[in-house]
């Protein structure tokens, strides 16, 4: 490889992906500058001070899928790491099942002539693809193509309106094969039907998580990881700005040549030979100068992402339930965890932290966290025995502006007319969960940023002679 000492890359974001991608190049000695717009490094993947405890904006902990980042992770965390075993509940059917949900609580949780009532409609949708093969024009039918129309009004349709505020028919086809998590109680029945011939060849959904598997958490939450990325990038010779506000990508000639950022009111300019940016795309395209054409400028504002409220509670009770996190299909949240079960250090004594958490929209009642929020969220608590209002002592609001690319129908032309332009600037990248516009998950989202990083490398490697 060349010499590399000379030659910068600046990294906008530092979640998991920016932060990773740091860590790949700072390693091999190329000099890396991260800008992260908050004070506390992990954008969606940590967790935030508020008073004696941490508070996680959302449930986030570490899988062992892949291995060489897995490993890393675990050398820079060393004794922080705390291995936890995965026990994810879904409150459905009025009782409690592990998720991702299983054929024999499908069985457990719908009445015989209901049962019979989906699978004959599930058979129907499969035989129908078969014989006349069909492409779903949206979210809505793709559902019914994978599930059939009774499931599909049972288990899906109600739940998702009301999670992303947008209808399945209004979210496109994409959404299934990228977000939505595989019904695994279905995956029964339609590899029955494979062995009769029936296959399921077109639209699939996401392979649902395993069932068993070690997680890895800390005594201080989320925050523990992407702070000992920190320190490793740092200690290999990076730099991380902290609470640095991306304001322009300088272009020259179609290249970026500088990145200006705005620190504690100062504008400060860096140039850069390389820039991987991990920040919303569409805030990427805003803050170029000069603009991209106008049909770029209009595609990119066509892409929305669905913001996250998170309600951090500091309850009065040693333990709420026995599990790391419960979904819930008709309540105000559709997931708490409870971080004390996997480790989380938690002051007062016998006390106890829940994650209670919602989507949103900017400016809105669970976005501001109105009186009238905040009360139907503690008497969805107590309805589900969770707790009771008497029993939370300190309520803190976390907000993620860009939680969720959010899949609209027809966004895939304007993700590509953006996607081409960035393409077309030769030294530039945009990856990770905003910056590609895709659903990660945390090691995932690090891969992305080490490939992003292997990229640049590979461009400077010395010619064979």
């Amino acid at each position: 490889m060349t010499t590399v000492s000379n030659k910068h890359v600046v990294i906008l974001g530092g979640g998991p992906c920016g932060l990773y991608a740091a860590r790949v190049l700072s390693r091999v000695g190329v000099k890396v500058t991260l800008l992260e717009k908050d004070l506390q490094p992990g954008g969606l993947a940590t967790s935030h001070k508020r008073g004696e405890n941490w508070y996680d904006l959302g449930c986030h902990m570490l899988h062992e899928f892949d291995k060489e980042i897995f490993e890393d992770i675990m050398d820079l965390m060393g004794d922080e790491s705390i291995p936890v075993q995965l026990d994810a509940k879904i409150r459905w059917a009025k009782n409690f099942y592990r998720y991702p949900l299983q054929f024999q609580d499908m069985i457990k949780g719908i009445p015989l002539p209901l049962l019979v009532f989906y699978t004959a409609g599930l058979f129907y949708a499969q035989f129908r693809k078969t014989l006349v093969p069909w492409t779903p024009k949206n979210a809505e039918q793709a559902l019914i193509q994978l599930y059939g129309s009774p499931l599909y009004r049972f288990f899906f349709r109600d739940f998702t309106h009301r999670y992303w505020g947008i209808h399945p028919r209004e979210l496109s086809a994409t959404f299934i094969t990228t977000k939505m998590p595989r019904l695994s109680a279905v995956d029964v029945l339609k590899k029955a039907l494979g062995k009769v011939g029936v296959k399921d060849k077109e639209v699939r959904a996401v392979d649902s998580a395993l069932h068993e598997e070690t997680l890895h958490y800390s005594k201080r939450g989320a925050e523990a990881m992407p702070r000992a990325l920190v320190r490793g990038i740092e200690e290999d010779g990076g730099v991380v700005v902290l609470g640095a506000e991306v304001s322009k990508l300088m272009m020259i000639d179609g290249r970026v040549s500088a990145v200006q950022y705005v620190k504690d009111g100062e504008t400060i300019e860096i140039a850069c030979d390389e820039c991987i940016s991990t920040i919303p795309v569409p805030w990427l395209v805003k803050r170029a100068e000069p603009a991209p054409p106008q049909e770029v400028m209009t595609a990119a504002e066509k892409l929305r992402f669905k913001p996250i409220a998170i309600y951090g509670l500091l309850v009065n009770k040693p333990q709420c339930f026995d599990a790391l996190y419960i979904y819930y299909r008709d309540r105000m949240f559709h997931r708490v965890g409870e971080p004390k079960n996997a480790g989380l250090k938690v002051t007062p004594a016998n006390h106890t932290v829940l994650i209670v958490e919602t989507t949103c929209e900017i400016g809105d009642d669970k976005w501001k966290g109105t009186d009238e929020v905040k009360a139907k969220i503690f008497a969805d608590l107590e309805k589900e025995s969770i707790c009771s209002k008497d029993d939370i002592v300190e309520v803190h609001l976390l907000h993620g502006e860009t939680g969720y690319p959010i899949f609209a129908l027809g966004f895939e032309p304007h993700l590509e007319e953006v996607m081409q332009w960035v393409r077309r600037v030769p030294n530039l990248q945009s990856t990770g969960r905003q910056g590609g516009f895709k659903y990660p998950n945390m090691h995932a989202a690090m891969r992305m940023g080490a490939t992003a990083a292997q990229t640049i490398l590979q461009k400077w490697e010395k010619p064979k002679s």
